[in-house]
């Protein structure tokens, strides 16, 4: 009996994992349309590129009833011929939110399963993406922000940011599978869940459709700019942890490298949770200057004297001449 055509949706999945399906791939698998079109598409792509596939599903017990979705889900990837491992997580509190928490312990423990070989393949669609791009303009936090999400970066690759959200949940009717619903994704408490909802339908019906098409294309323009931009200043050396830096040296580079290169400095020295902000603040120093005694931020003090910047721990101590 010849093997059934896959339809449309689910042969745009197939052929989007395929694009990157050159090692053994580590799906991660919530049971949602994204994530669950993106396994069952890798398993039929390794198939046919002679690699091994596999799935996890991350608990992050932020909900009753997580063990079991998670372990509902491994068996639903099971019955297709995915074989799948179940990580449980803790959340710590963070002032970043719960979102960012979860986020940065689902990325530790994908990393810490993956085998030496494996790439980590992740289900965000062309909306995640859209959305991510409102959501850095909506921060005002500069180019790299605007970029999005990467296609790659490290082991962790996102296929399908290409492809709608749409196209994923058509694949996984073509499949004859139900996906999970995550009932976070329906919560107005969650910023990401308001502009999914309201912000992006609204903008499209004002402007005409085609909006995250047009937040995607920017990103990948965002990215190509944030990446030079990001290349000529990491080849600006810094002065060694402890040494000032000079006001002259720093005051004659470009803006838009001057405050990558002043971030670097400044995390290398010892600073956290740099927001533009903080970043402006610390540039007052060099073309503002009207002999402020110093600039506070998170980890770090920021003075001016002797010609040079000089970035100290910000426990309270002696600190020298000003300009």
């Amino acid at each position: 009996m010849a093997k059934k055509a896959l339809g449309p949706a689910t042969l745009a999945v197939v052929q989007a994992v395929e694009a990157v399906a050159d090692a053994p791939l580590l799906v991660a698998c919530s049971g949602g349309p994204d994530s669950l079109a993106l396994a069952l598409a890798a398993h039929i792509a390794a198939a046919r590129r002679g690699v091994d596939v596999r799935a996890a599903i991350v608990d992050h017990g932020l909900q009753p009833g997580s063990d079991t979705v998670a372990a509902t889900v491994a068996e639903q990837l099971a019955g297709r011929g995915v074989s799948a491992v179940v990580l449980t997580v803790t959340v710590p509190d963070s002032p970043d939110g719960t979102e960012a928490a979860a986020r940065q312990a689902r990325y530790a423990a994908l990393e810490a399963e993956a085998r030496p070989d494996e790439l980590i393949l992740l289900g965000h669609t062309l909306d995640d993406q859209a959305e991510t791009v409102l959501l850095g303009l909506a921060r005002g936090s500069g180019t790299r922000s605007l970029a999005g999400m990467p296609t790659r970066r490290g082991v962790f690759v996102r296929p399908l940011l290409g492809l709608r959200a749409a196209q994923t949940a058509q694949a996984c009717a073509e499949l004859g599978v139900e996906p999970w619903r995550d009932p976070h994704n329906d919560e107005p408490r969650f910023t990401r869940v308001r502009v999914r909802r309201q912000v992006l339908p609204l903008l499209e019906a004002e402007l005409g459709p085609g909006i995250a098409e047009a937040l995607a294309r920017t990103a990948g323009l965002a990215r190509r700019d944030a990446d030079l931009l990001d290349q000529l200043a990491a080849d600006h050396q810094l002065p060694a942890v402890g040494a000032p830096f000079a006001v002259a040296e720093l005051a004659g580079l470009p803006a838009a490298i001057r405050g990558r290169v002043l971030r670097s400095w400044l995390r290398a020295a010892g600073a956290t949770d740099l927001s533009a902000t903080h970043l402006d603040a610390v540039d007052a120093l060099l073309d503002d200057w009207r002999g402020q005694r110093w600039v506070e931020l998170p980890g770090v003090r920021v003075s001016r004297r002797g010609g040079g910047l000089w970035a100290e721990s910000s426990t309270p101590g002696t600190f020298g001449p000003q300009d």
